[in-house]
């Protein structure tokens, strides 16, 4: 391919990847909707406070956004009801319980914390400080995985840039599953795919699971996301894309075999830690 073509087709990739999942933030909300302060980045929550509680070196938050009304969590704050606020862009947790509350969320965001908020003193349980403001993620990621139990970390990256609005912006959710791993030398779970990714790359890899979103002729190929119950969610470790000639149906269970490549960067913020490509389905 030529070079001249390259910087047209990242644009391409970017504006149909946000026509699929990149316009509206994980509850739905078109982005544009309410209009954006000028500290918002795409994929932040704002919003009036209409619930708050800390627990578990968080501080929970209830927003109304104008349009809908979303649960966020971030490393603990000072934040009381009334309060303006915009919440960082975060990983989305369905059906969340928090051990400390003992409560269920039907959904969930884990943000970075409030833009333009400044570092939380030390020993107050936030740790993290906001996404704008800086600080370190351990005291987030102990937290995460106190809450849950599920030992589920964001990565340093996420915890400090509140995630991008590529290729972070087309994961699709965690999903409950649990789906036998595809049979051959070259299978492999999802969870061990980004786990081994360095010393498979550039390797033919095998993955039985199901489609839990498919995108069609972007840069004149498909785009499959594959969930099979294992990786970390906080680490977005859980949604493995593949890229294919093949049509596929969302919610259909399949293996796919492909070429991987770790840290395939396509520009306009579509940065893979893991992808796997020229892709076929197989029986």
């Amino acid at each position: 391919m030529k070079k001249a073509l390259l910087p047209g087709l990242a644009v391409c990739l970017f504006i149909s990847l946000a026509a699929h999942s990149g316009n509206v933030n994980a509850f739905g909300t078109s982005k544009s909707a309410p209009a954006a302060a000028a500290s918002e980045v795409p994929g932040s929550i704002t919003g009036t406070v209409l619930e708050t509680m800390d627990s578990g070196g968080y501080t929970y938050m209830q927003i109304d956004t104008g349009m809908n009304k979303p649960w966020v969590a971030i490393p603990q704050a000072q934040a009381k009801v009334g309060d303006k606020v915009t919440a960082m862009p975060g990983m989305v947790m369905k059906n969340f319980t928090s051990k400390t509350l003992d409560r269920t969320f039907e959904a969930i965001v884990f943000s970075g914390g409030l833009a333009g908020a400044t570092k939380a003193p030390h020993g107050s349980g936030g740790g993290m400080g906001s996404a704008m403001g800086g600080g370190g993620g351990d005291s987030f990621a102990s937290a995460v995985a106190a809450e849950g139990g599920g030992g589920a970390q964001p990565s340093a990256q996420q915890a400090q840039a509140g995630g991008s609005g590529g290729s972070l912006g087309a994961i699709t959710p965690f999903s409950e599953i649990k789906i036998e791993k595809a049979t051959g030398d070259n299978a492999y779970i999802v969870g061990d795919v980004f786990g081994k990714k360095d010393s498979l790359n550039g390797k033919t890899v095998r993955v039985h699971g199901k489609v839990t979103k498919f995108s069609p002729m972007i840069m004149k190929r498909n785009w499959v996301h594959l969930q099979d119950g294992t990786g970390d969610p906080m680490n977005n470790t859980h949604d493995l894309v593949f890229t294919t000639e093949a049509t596929v149906n969302e919610g259909d269970e399949i293996t796919m075999e492909g070429v991987l490549a770790a840290n395939k960067d396509f520009g306009s913020g579509y940065k893979y830690d893991a992808i796997v490509e020229e892709s076929k389905v197989v029986e």
